[in-house]
């Protein structure tokens, strides 16, 4: 089957007509033509993760074309739902608009109501079902660190919580002194190790999230910045025409100290300009 793209009118049909061209099982993609839910799953997160690049790089063009990238698997996801007979791509959006509007009864109502808890109004969706658990509906397949604060966020919307971070900053050192315990041990557990790590980060997130900062996000930056510093080490290895397989573990911490303070110096000078 042939689509004429002149006579589709309208942008999200014309990508529809295409992906069911390419997934046709005679003309079709052979790529495409194969692809399943399971098949598209690290695609979607790659072109995810790019549009949240262009998003920190301010780059609209690039971000135009990553969000046209990221709609091409969800009308993908659609079509192969459609093929199915489980659900179209208009009826993604009927749902999806239905529940902002019932989320949103202060905006889409003629009696303007007091504006809801979204943690209240979705409790309520799961308490209609016939069994579930408060933390049921989190994806299991999102990044550890965005997980672990979905799953406090939906504990403290019941109250289990702390209201003070001294507590929470507690929590941390507790957790670190459990690690340094098992380090300490004359035969170390490995798998045990790596427990008490992971509870040292789960408090971590916690603690972030009492400071109001995603914890994902924040270890991005950490991870930025820690390239960006190594980056400047290697240079100031070359002009010392040192290798990095060469250089000893005590140059290259001898450049990195050198890299973070040109950074304070910088960041001073930049302090005065703005007094």
């Amino acid at each position: 089957m042939t689509y004429l793209w002149g006579d589709i009118l309208n942008g999200l049909q014309r990508l529809q007509a295409i992906i069911k061209q390419l997934r046709d099982p005679v003309n079709g993609c052979e790529w495409d033509r194969v692809q399943t839910f399971a098949s598209l799953k690290s695609y979607t997160l790659e072109e995810t993760y790019e549009v949240l690049d262009a998003i920190d790089k301010q780059d609209m063009d690039e971000l135009k074309k990553e969000l046209g990238d990221l709609l091409f698997h969800i009308v993908f996801y659609a079509d192969l739902a459609q093929e199915q007979g489980s659900f179209d791509l208009d009826e993604v959006c009927l749902a999806v608009a239905d529940k902002l509007v019932y989320r949103h009864p202060h905006i889409f109502t003629e009696n303007k109501v007091e504006k809801p808890n979204w943690e209240q109004l979705k409790q309520k969706e799961r308490d209609q079902k016939a069994q579930y658990s408060l933390l049921d509906d989190i994806p299991q397949a999102i990044p550890a660190l965005m997980q672990a604060e979905k799953i406090q966020k939906r504990c403290a919307s019941v109250g289990f919580d702390w209201h003070d971070i001294k507590p929470v900053l507690d929590k941390v050192k507790e957790e670190i002194g459990e690690v340094e315990q098992e380090l300490e041990q004359n035969k170390q557990d490995p798998q045990k190790i790596e427990e008490e790590l992971g509870d040292l980060l789960f408090a971590t997130v916690n603690l972030a999230r009492h400071l109001k900062i995603k914890s994902e996000l924040c270890l991005q930056q950490a991870n930025k910045k820690f390239t960006r510093r190594f980056q400047q080490v290697e240079s100031i290895l070359k002009q010392k025409n040192l290798s990095l397989i060469d250089a000893t573990l005590e140059q290259m911490e001898d450049a990195w100290q050198s890299v973070k303070q040109l950074e304070q110096i910088k960041l001073n000078s930049e302090v005065d300009k703005n007094d």
